[in-house]
């Protein structure tokens, strides 16, 4: 067995990859021909004139004339770039790359992406408002909290195309579709569980209140962040938070994960420990999605506890919550439906085409593409691989059909 690369082979590799042969990830393909003098007459002068009338007549011919139906804007101010910081606009870029070729692999959707050096959240919200009328919609990303959210509600507000915060709600629905999964292989329900969440950023508090819209109920969730358990005594909680203070007399997370059902981590690495997991419920749930390095890992977790589901954000282990089982298909459905905006049923409607998808049978295709034998709904797969191409013919046309109707 060859040895696997070093890190410093990895860093190498990874540059080369975006360096050649021609920097960066994406480039702009032209749809139409453009050979002779006629195409050129249509492509541009003077035969462009005539779907620029009809937009002018009729906004809604822009949809029929141009792109701009299947035309995604990701945007970012790079102020929380991965696991990596406040790094800036331009350094996001690569992510922002990255993000858009895996919106056209996984749901044919064109991407634009804008790095946007905005001074304040305001700016930020107006940069955007004013770019807004070339796309069909918007996708938000690494932009950090507590600024995220009131960027995305402002936009939300604003615009008449839908606008996703994908480190909100695109992680919401994976952690939610897979924690479905999750409690019914342990014989629970969502209902009755007690929930720990450790991080009360963008992922977090997205995550619990998609929950708490799926039958989750308020008082038997307990939310951690850096100063410890979110409680009815604090007086240092933003606005968003405050909805999860507790009246508890619980205080730090080993406290909080006594007798849970489940656990999520979207905080920092290693701060879970093996007695914090001993100390939770029989048949427990525990999602570590920190990155790269889990707030515990499954080997430390499964050595305590042998009647655990776990799942991280690594593709190295089992139960991979990943964010591409999510953004391309939730886009694809909102831009077939016409959506202005992306809604909770259409988020919930995605949260149960992802969790039926895995109770099914794998295809072949699905097998041979992770060099696998067998796969089978249960402990060790409870969310559909990013591969499986039945995504989407599931997920978008359930987005879909809970888009509201907007005459």
């Amino acid at each position: 067995m060859s040895e696997p690369p070093s890190r410093s082979e990895q860093r190498q590799a990874a540059l080369a990859y975006h360096e050649f042969p021609r920097p960066g990830k994406l480039a702009v393909t032209a749809t139409k021909p453009c050979a002779t003098a006629a195409d050129l007459t249509l492509a541009y002068s003077p035969g462009v004139a005539e779907p620029v009338r009809e937009i002018a007549r009729d906004p809604n011919a822009a949809y029929r004339y141009t792109n701009k139906g299947n035309l995604v804007a990701v945007i970012s101010d790079g102020s929380a770039i991965l696991g990596l910081g406040n790094l800036g606009p331009l350094a996001s870029k690569p992510v922002m790359e990255g993000k858009a070729v895996l919106f056209k692999r996984f749901a044919d959707i064109d991407v634009y992406d804008i790095e946007v050096a905005a001074s304040s959240p305001q700016h930020f919200i107006e940069t955007v408002a004013a770019i807004a009328p070339t796309f069909g919609g918007i996708n938000l990303e690494d932009i950090a909290a507590p600024h995220c959210f009131e960027i995305e509600k402002a936009l939300t507000e604003r615009l008449d195309i839908p606008v996703f915060h994908d480190d909100q709600h695109g992680t919401a629905v994976i952690i939610c579709a897979g924690l479905i999964n999750a409690l019914k292989v342990q014989g629970k329900v969502l209902e009755s569980a007690r929930i720990v969440c450790l991080g009360a950023g963008a992922a977090g508090l997205a995550s619990m209140n998609l929950l708490l819209s799926m039958g989750a109920r308020a008082e038997n969730i307990l939310l951690v962040d850096s100063k410890g358990v979110i409680h009815s005594g604090r007086t240092d909680l933003n606005p968003y938070k405050q909805p999860f203070a507790r009246e508890t007399d619980r205080r730090t997370l080993a406290e909080a994960m006594v007798g849970a059902d489940v656990f999520v981590g979207v905080s920092g690495p290693n701060l879970v420990t093996p007695e914090m997991v001993r100390s939770m419920a029989p048949r427990p749930v525990v999602f570590a999605l920190a990155n790269p390095d889990p707030e515990i890992r499954p080997e430390a977790a499964h050595a305590v506890r042998d009647d655990l589901v776990m799942a991280t954000g690594r593709s190295d282990y089992p139960n991979q919550v990943n964010n591409v089982l999510g953004f391309p298909f939730i886009f694809r459905g909102a831009l077939d439906a016409r959506a202005k905006r992306i809604t909770p049923p259409m988020l919930i409607a995605a949260v149960h085409a992802l969790a039926e998808l895995a109770q099914e049978p794998v295809p072949p295709e699905v097998l041979a593409a992770y060099g696998l034998t067998a796969l089978s709904f249960g402990r060790d797969y409870i969310l559909p691989k990013p591969f499986d191409p039945r995504l989407i013919e599931r997920v978008p046309p359930a987005v879909a059909a809970a888009a509201p109707c907007e005459g």
